[in-house]
């Protein structure tokens, strides 16, 4: 089922992400992850893209196994700063091969290895070049990334819509923020959408905070703020990862109730393959959201 669908069909989506395991690690490791996630019945599972499609081969493998062992809509991250047309097409058929009818296009991070043998030049510059050959296949349900605090490179918030206002008018379906930790940052960022005339649909991205040092590097990757509600709570229990864990559970809980209670078209739980910690999440929030799948 293409994931542009599920929006129309209910509200509010819920999904989760999930990485694929480290190439020390045998793919298999991750299949315990899944099979738990799959029994809280997610609307789509999806699944991360390493720097320069490091990790390309068991995305497509994860995102096969989910669709097609589980019966949940996987959707398979794609990047291409790194990637020549080829390339691209060449996971392109692979995907449609293994039933797989979503993709969030994103341009991707640079790869670290400083030797890495780029195209030149570089036949994608930008997501959108992606989002345009995704979409002249006409297989695929494209979905792509928005920053509600502005991408780190934009020279301004208001060049960054307007990025993403070129991408949703070439074929984009639905959108999934950056995580954010201040929901006013969010309704502030859903208000500008409206002005600009975005209707496409948004699924909020939240990350439940468990390590102080992962949060530290999130931080500074992604420019997000931290409320101080937050920073409070990481220097009560940083050195407490029990503490942490549940205080990090609530404060991310306490974010997606007063989002359902806003009208959010969707929540998109950064795992980080952590399934007890969505699962207790969903728990926590599943009276709202029945309340509101009834009307």
């Amino acid at each position: 089922m293409l994931i542009k669908d599920i929006y129309k069909s209910k509200k509010p989506v819920v999904s989760f992400e999930i990485f694929p395991p480290k190439k020390d690690y045998p793919v298999e490791s991750i299949y315990n992850t899944i099979k738990s996630l799959s029994d809280l019945n997610p609307d789509f599972i999806s699944v991360t893209y390493g720097a320069g499609g490091s990790s390309k081969d068991r995305t497509v493998e994860i995102a096969s196994t989910i669709k097609n062992k589980y019966g949940i809509e996987s959707l398979a991250h794609l990047t291409c700063v790194s990637s020549t047309k080829n390339e691209i097409d060449e996971v392109l058929k692979d995907l449609k091969e293994k039933n797989i009818e979503n993709i969030l296009a994103m341009r991707g991070d640079m790869p670290s290895d400083p030797d890495f043998d780029f195209p030149n030049p570089l036949q994608f510059q930008y997501a959108k070049d992606l989002i345009c050959r995704i979409s002249d296949t006409n297989c695929f349900s494209i979905g792509a990334a928005c920053y509600p605090e502005g991408h780190v490179e934009a020279s301004s918030k208001s060049e960054d819509l307007k990025y993403l206002k070129d991408k949703v008018d070439n074929s984009v379906d639905f959108l999934i923020t950056q995580l954010f930790f201040d929901n006013d940052l969010f309704y502030q960022f859903m208000e500008k959408l409206y002005l600009m005339g975005i209707k496409t649909p948004v699924s909020a991205g939240i990350l439940p905070v468990l390590n102080v040092n992962q949060m530290n590097k999130i931080v500074q990757l992604s420019g997000c703020s931290v409320p101080p509600k937050l920073k409070r709570m990481l220097d009560k229990y940083e050195h407490n990862p029990e503490a942490l864990k549940e205080a990090g559970t609530a404060y991310a809980t306490e974010q997606i109730i007063d989002l359902l209670s806003w009208g959010i078209d969707g929540v998109h739980i950064y795992t980080m393959n952590k399934p007890e910690v969505a699962r207790e999440i969903i728990s926590n929030t599943s009276k709202i959201r029945k309340a509101l799948a009834e009307g």
